[in-house]
C-alpha cells in the first residue's frame, strides 16, 4: 500500500492538496481506495465520531461517517480507475473518456445539505439518523467532479451560532489548541481540513459561517458572490444572503473546486455569467500578476460595535504592509455598521421561523429566536429586507472606489469550548453579534470574500483577514489571497497534534 511514498509519509500523504491528490489517482500511484482507507484511519484515531465513540474529546469534526459505505464505493471507484488506467498505458494523455477532474478525492459534507445513504441531521440529535433519500444540488455537482464523500461534518443546531456545541453531539474544537471552538457553522469542515481529515471541504455562508470557522482553524474559506452557486433544489430562503462555499488548504484547491460548483442552474433566483476565466486558473496565474497593481482598502476600526481587538486589528495592518510590499496601493479606512445589525438580525433569524421541526428539539437559544421570529409579521421582514438593500447599496458604493477591501474576520480571536454555555439567549445573541460583525455586510452586499491565514498569535491559533472583491468578481480576490499565501507559506503549515 502507498508503494509511491518513498520521500512522502502517510501524514503528508493526508495533507497533500487536493489537486495534488488528483494527479497522484489519475497517474496509478494511489487508489481511491487508499486515500478512504488513509482518511478514515484518521478519522477514527483523531476524531471519535458519535457513533463510535459518544463520550470521546476528540476533535468532534465529523457528525455521520459510514465506513462501509465509503469503503464500498472507494472499491468502485478503484476499479474504474484500474479500467481506465489499463485502456491508457500505451497513450501519452489521457483525452480519451476522461476521468472527472476530482476522481477520486476524498471530500466533506456539511450536515446542512443531504447526501444520498447519509443522515442529514442539521445539528439536532433528534434528526441523527435521518437518512436523505436524495442529494441536494451542490451534492450532485460535487459527485459529477468525481469526489468521493467521507461524511457529513458539524454544524451549529440548525446553523444559528458561531460555533458548535449542540445538543447530543461533541463540540467541535480547534486542532490548533483544542480548549478554543473550531467556529461555526461550517466548523466541522474547517476543521477536518486543518486537522488533515480530508482533503477538501463545503461549507455555507449566512452570516460569517465558512469565513469564521476558516479563520478559527487557520484554513482558507471562499464566500463566493450571491448568484455563483445554485441552491437547487430548494429557493432562496432569507432573501440572498446566504451561500454555499468551500473550506480548503490552499487557494488553488478552493478556487478549483469552486469551478466545479459554481453555475446558473434553471429557475435559480440570482445568477452571474461565467467568470473570464477558471478560477483555478486565476489562482496559478498568482505570479504574474504582481506588476498589477491594485487600489486596496485596509479596515483598521469598525464602527457601531466594540472595539476591534489588537490581535485582529494587527493581521489587518500586516496583511496591508505585504500588499504594499507586492507594489499594490494601499490606503487604511474605517466602516460603520451600526444601521446594518437589526434589519440584519431580523432577516437571519427568520431562518430558524422558517423551520418545521418541532421547537422542543431546539437548543433554549434557538427556542427564544423561533419565538422572536414568530413576533415578526410578513411587513416588518419585508420593511427590513428593504432596508438591507438600502445599506448594501451604500457599501458597495463605498467598497467600489476599491479593486480589493482587506477586513479582520472576527472582531477577536476564538472563544474557548463552553465559554458562553451559561448566558441567556439574549446575552449570547448580544456577544455573537459584536464577534462576527465584520462579516454580515459581505452577506448583506452579496459581495465575494476569502478568508486567509496570515499568522499565530499568542495561544497558538490562527488569525486570519478577508479579502473583499467587487461584486462577480472572484478573480481578483482569489489572485491577491495566492499571492499573499505564497509569500507566507502558510500551506506548509499544520497543528503539531495532527
Amino acid at each position: 500500500m502507498f508503494n509511491f511514498l518513498i520521500q512522502m509519509t502517510i501524514i503528508d500523504l493526508a495533507f497533500t492538496s487536493a489537486i495534488e491528490q488528483a494527479h497522484l489517482i489519475r497517474t496509478g500511484e494511489i487508489s481511491p481506495l487508499e486515500l478512504a482507507q488513509l482518511y478514515l484511519s484518521r478519522i477514527e484515531q483523531l476524531d471519535r465520531t458519535p457513533s463510535v465513540h459518544p463520550n470521546s474529546m476528540g476533535l468532534g469534526s465529523y457528525v455521520h461517517v459510514q465506513t462501509e459505505l465509503v469503503i464500498a464505493q472507494a472499491r468502485q471507484m478503484t476499479d474504474k480507475l484500474g479500467n481506465y488506467l489499463s485502456k491508457h498505458r500505451h497513450t501519452s494523455h489521457h483525452s480519451h473518456h476522461p476521468l472527472p477532474p476530482f476522481f477520486g478525492v476524498p471530500i466533506a459534507i456539511k450536515d446542512l445539505d443531504p447526501v444520498a445513504g447519509l443522515p442529514c441531521s442539521y445539528g439536532l440529535q433528534a434528526l441523527s439518523q435521518n437518512l436523505s433519500q436524495s442529494d441536494s444540488g451542490i451534492v450532485t455537482r460535487i459527485k459529477q467532479a468525481g469526489f468521493q464523500i467521507l461524511g457529513k461534518t458539524a454544524t451549529s443546531e440548525l446553523g444559528s451560532t458561531p460555533f458548535c456545541e449542540g445538543f447530543g453531539f461533541p463540540p467541535t474544537r480547534n486542532p490548533w489548541n483544542t480548549d478554543y471552538t473550531a467556529g461555526g457553522s461550517s466548523g466541522g469542515s474547517a476543521a477536518a481540513v486543518a486537522a488533515g481529515l480530508c482533503a477538501i471541504a463545503q461549507g455555507s455562508d449566512g452570516g460569517g459561517s465558512i469565513r469564521g470557522p476558516a479563520a478559527c482553524c487557520g484554513v482558507v474559506g471562499i464566500k463566493p458572490s450571491r448568484g455563483r452557486i445554485s441552491w437547487e433544489p430548494l429557493g432562496d430562503r432569507i432573501s440572498g444572503i446566504a451561500t454555499h462555499g468551500v473550506l480548503s488548504r490552499t487557494v488553488t484547491d478552493g478556487a478549483a473546486l469552486l469551478d466545479s460548483i459554481c453555475g446558473y442552474s434553471i429557475g435559480d433566483p440570482y445568477w452571474l455569467p461565467d467568470p473570464i476565466l477558471s478560477f483555478q486558473t486565476a489562482a496559478e496565474r498568482a505570479l504574474q500578476h504582481q506588476n498589477n497593481p491594485l487600489k486596496i482598502q485596509v479596515i483598521t476600526e469598525i464602527n457601531g460595535v466594540e472595539k476591534l481587538n489588537p490581535v485582529c486589528q494587527n493581521a489587518v495592518v500586516h496583511t496591508g504592509h505585504l500588499l504594499a510590499n507586492l507594489g499594490h496601493h494601499v490606503e487604511s479606512g474605517n466602516l460603520s455598521i451600526a444601521d446594518l445589525i437589526t434589519p440584519f438580525t431580523i432577516v437571519w433569524q427568520s431562518a430558524i421561523g422558517e423551520s418545521t421541526f418541532p421547537t422542543e428539539w431546539f437548543h433554549p437559544y434557538n427556542q427564544w429566536l423561533y419565538q422572536q421570529s414568530e413576533g415578526c409579521t410578513s411587513g416588518k421582514y419585508l420593511r427590513a429586507v428593504a432596508q438591507l438593500q438600502l445599506i448594501a447599496r451604500r457599501l458597495v458604493q463605498e467598497f467600489s472606489q476599491f479593486d480589493v477591501v482587506v477586513l479582520p474576520v472576527f472582531m477577536h480571536p476564538p472563544i474557548q469550548i463552553g465559554q458562553w454555555s451559561n448566558l441567556c439567549p439574549e446575552e449570547l445573541l448580544a456577544k455573537i453579534i459584536q464577534w462576527v460583525a465584520p462579516c454580515p455586510p459581505l452577506n448583506a452586499t452579496g459581495q465575494p470574500a476569502i478568508a486567509i491565514p496570515v499568522d499565530l498569535d499568542q495561544t497558538g491559533l490562527p488569525t486570519s483577514v478577508q479579502l473583499v472583491g467587487r461584486p462577480g468578481d472572484e478573480i481578483t480576490i482569489i489572485t491577491l489571497a495566492a499571492q499573499l499565501e505564497q509569500m507566507g507559506n502558510w500551506q506548509s503549515r499544520r497543528p503539531v497534534s495532527f
